[in-house]
């Protein structure tokens, strides 16, 4: 893996360009193809976004999922995308609302719950994008996903203009805009997300985060070590003996301190020197770490 890039840059992405925009300015800064991002923002939201470098693109799997988010909700108002960047289905007057009640509105909002997908979304329907239909004015009756909401708290309420401030940690595959239309819902209003930052995702946060400029620059920034979003994982570092045989696609036998796993639980494989050599799965009780994800392969 030494002659191969592999690492993780991590973009404060600006508003007004698209996650694959960004892949695309990466891919041209670093003279690479190979390039991809973690959890896809859409144009108007900010914030972190994960771009795997070279072979670290085989890494995004193993990635944890949860994500968090400071955005703002506009109560009063419903759109054909649940933000403001929609077209504007309906208006109404905001009850008045204090601190507690909003409080009570938020509550059912947390922990796992039934979440319906925008209209505009990236969700496959009969093999297509909900939002290229949608685009062509049809209505779509998107089922119901599971997601979980980690931690929602109230930051501010500025009755003046109709806005909540919010701060969430929630799964992969969670909409904010499905979260901002229900609240409003809930709240008889109606309601659509103003603006969205994301503040953390798959393991990296705004700190270390590098502007767009940044890859102007000559050299570009250096990529993050590939380990440093894997820290949660256990790991297994191999022997002088055993890295032949990991390199051919032999795993070594499962150590006792990792046989309390349960069977498929990813496992950080080290070479003898410490530097990334792959993923395993681990074959517990007494069997081998399987190897999933092997670098510098032999053959």
């Amino acid at each position: 893996m030494a002659d191969q890039p592999c690492g993780f840059l991590v973009l404060d992405k600006p508003a007004g360009l698209s996650s694959h925009a960004c892949v695309s300015r990466v891919r041209r800064a670093y003279g690479l193809r190979r390039v991809g991002h973690g959890g896809t923002l859409d144009p108007a939201v900010t914030g972190v976004l994960p771009i795997a470098i070279g072979t670290a693109t085989r890494l995004l799997p193993y990635l944890p999922g949860d994500k968090a988010y400071h955005g703002v909700v506009q109560l009063g108002i419903t759109t054909s995308s649940d933000d403001l960047e929609g077209e504007v289905l309906s208006r109404q007057a905001v009850p008045s609302l204090d601190r507690a009640e909003l409080e009570a509105a938020l509550a059912p909002f947390r922990g796992r719950i039934q979440q319906v997908p925008p209209q505009v979304s990236a969700v496959h329907v009969n093999g297509e994008r909900a939002y290229a239909r949608a685009r062509r004015g049809e209505e779509l009756a998107l089922a119901p996903r599971p997601v979980t909401i980690h931690s929602l708290e109230l930051l501010g309420w500025d009755p003046a203009a109709s806005q909540l401030t919010l701060t969430l940690r929630c799964s992969a595959g969670t909409y904010v805009r499905s979260l901002a239309r229900d609240l409003g819902a809930a709240l008889g209003c109606g309601g659509a997300l103003a603006r969205l930052r994301r503040t953390a995702a798959l393991g990296f946060s705004l700190e270390g985060a590098v502007a767009l400029a940044s890859l102007d620059a000559s050299p570009p920034p250096v990529p993050l070590d590939p380990l440093q979003p894997l820290a949660a994982l256990d790991r297994y570092r191999l022997t002088d003996a055993e890295l032949a045989g990991w390199r051919c696609g032999r795993g070594p036998a499962l150590p006792r301190d990792l046989r309390h796993l349960d069977a498929g639980v990813p496992v950080v494989v080290l070479t003898p020197d410490g530097s990334l050599a792959g993923m395993a799965h681990a074959a517990p009780p007494d069997g081998q770490l399987q190897p999933r994800l092997v670098f510098d392969a032999a053959g």
